[in-house]
């Protein structure tokens, strides 16, 4: 139970390389990500439902320990009000950065665990191949982000703490946009369909002086009535779905044939695949 516990501080969760995960959900999405938990704590009424027989006996055949405990235990060891009741330790992730993404999300000096949890689950919805965090974001691993995120830790490629000169590297040869309030261009007037980085900034400042110097445009969402700005999750999201409609058009427009040609960069990434 300590050692639970202690994963909720972040210099032990990456002193140890282990982060906890709770809930049904959480603990199906690394299961079915092939993630393997060192620990499984569940209370006897998970097995009241046909949904954690099922994830139970998934679990029993695993190698790590697991252990049956009070709904009281179960409460002390969990970081939510209203435990679901089962709860997991599990490694870190690190999946493998594909070479040439279609699209880059870079998160930078977002410090609200809950927006960077509900920004990586629509990244991971909207079929974004890489996200980088600068090392002004909120940990990755997080509870708050963890919950937000809802899986996303176990499909998509993350990498946390990347300085800028290597950002500047991972984004060369591609269009950068950074979405901020005031910027000249609208996001539904980019081409997404090219190679691209976004990069969204904090919720009280933006993004920083160095994500400013890397865009090559900025760009905004138009609004109506009296509000300032968005909140940088609900941003993040409206642009990235803007991006996933262009790229599922030109997808379609490949597979039809008939609605015209197929940009070289596409070609490129076809024919590597191939």
């Amino acid at each position: 139970m300590k050692y639970v516990r202690s994963l909720y501080r972040r210099r032990v969760r990456h002193r140890e390389r282990h982060f906890v995960i709770e809930g049904l959900r959480l603990v199906e999405e690394a299961l079915k990500a092939g993630v393997v938990p060192t620990l499984v704590f569940f209370t006897p009424d998970l097995s009241d439902s046909r949904r954690g027989q099922e994830l139970l006996t998934l679990i029993e055949g695993l190698s790590g320990g697991c252990f049956v405990v009070t709904e009281q235990v179960m409460r002390a060891l969990s970081d939510t009000v209203s435990p679901q009741g089962i709860l997991a330790v599990v490694p870190f992730v690190e999946l493998p950065f594909p070479e040439n993404p279609w699209l880059i999300l870079v998160v930078d000096r977002v410090r609200d665990p809950g927006n960077l949890g509900a920004i990586l689950r629509s990244a991971e919805a909207a079929g974004v191949g890489q996200v980088i965090l600068t090392p002004a974001t909120v940990d990755i691993y997080s509870p708050k982000v963890v919950r937000g995120a809802m899986g996303a830790h176990f499909h998509l490629p993350i990498a946390a703490k990347i300085s800028w000169s290597k950002i500047a590297e991972a984004l060369e040869d591609r269009q950068v946009l950074l979405a901020e309030a005031e910027g000249e261009k609208v996001y539904y007037e980019v081409d997404w369909t090219k190679p691209s980085a976004l990069i969204v900034g904090g919720e009280a400042e933006g993004a920083g002086q160095a994500a400013e110097k890397l865009a090559t445009e900025r760009i905004a969402i138009p609004m109506q009535g009296k509000v300032e700005s968005l909140n940088v999750a609900v941003a993040a999201g409206v642009i990235l779905f803007e991006a996933a409609r262009q790229r599922g058009i030109q997808h379609q427009r490949k597979c039809n044939g008939k609605f015209g040609r197929v940009s070289s960069w596409q070609q490129t990434e076809n024919a590597s695949r191939a």
